[in-house]
């Protein structure tokens, strides 16, 4: 059963340890989200230098309530996914 806190999009690239480390913590605590590879969407990276303020890190994680992470520790996402949820 998924754990709905809402819409999460994460813009990461698979070589990037940080962004394999969110995506295990999602999918162990069944949170859907999207999931878009910087690597093979390049058009996206404007994205992440628009949230970042133009600075190069990953994983940039959007959430329903248009605020985001970035390189977030677990602790991090354990703090925002308990605040999203209904």
């Amino acid at each position: 059963m998924a754990n709905n806190i809402g819409d999460v999009v994460m813009y990461g690239a698979d070589w990037c340890g940080d962004c394999r480390r969110a995506k295990a913590y999602f999918d162990s605590h069944n949170i859907e989200y999207n999931y878009i590879d910087l690597e093979a969407n390049p058009d996206e990276v404007a994205r992440v230098l628009e949230r970042n303020e133009g600075v190069k890190k990953i994983p940039v994680i959007v959430f329903a309530d248009d605020s985001h992470l970035v390189e977030p520790s677990n602790a991090d996402l354990d703090l925002k996914v308990a605040a999203l949820a209904p």
